[in-house]
């Protein structure tokens, strides 16, 4: 059985950096980010740990593939696709933490 996957999008405390991700477990992954376990990331340098947007997948290859569109895509397109699931941009964490 495949695993699932998710996409996501953190930021700062400013919403001035912009972060998308990939994960099999988003839970973990934010989860990851918000302790700022790895002190090289480039979250942890640009102190980005407020979940704004994610979507999920039935495989992490969906997921994977929706990322690299987002990636692709402008800052103004990544806006309106926070502003589409999260206008006031508050952090997600609260609904993703009880997974």
């Amino acid at each position: 059985m495949k695993k699932g996957g998710a996409v996501y999008i953190m930021t700062n405390f400013n919403n001035t950096v912009l972060y998308t991700g990939v994960t099999a477990d988003l839970f973990q992954r934010v989860y990851q980010h918000k302790e700022r376990l790895d002190p090289k990331s480039f979250t942890h340098k640009y102190n980005i740990n407020k979940l704004v947007y994610f979507e999920s997948f039935h495989s992490i290859e969906e997921a994977i593939d929706r990322e690299k569109q987002i990636k692709g895509g402008s800052r103004k397109k990544k806006e309106d696709l926070i502003n589409s699931m999260n206008p006031a941009w508050k952090d997600l964490w609260e609904g993703v933490k009880d997974w």
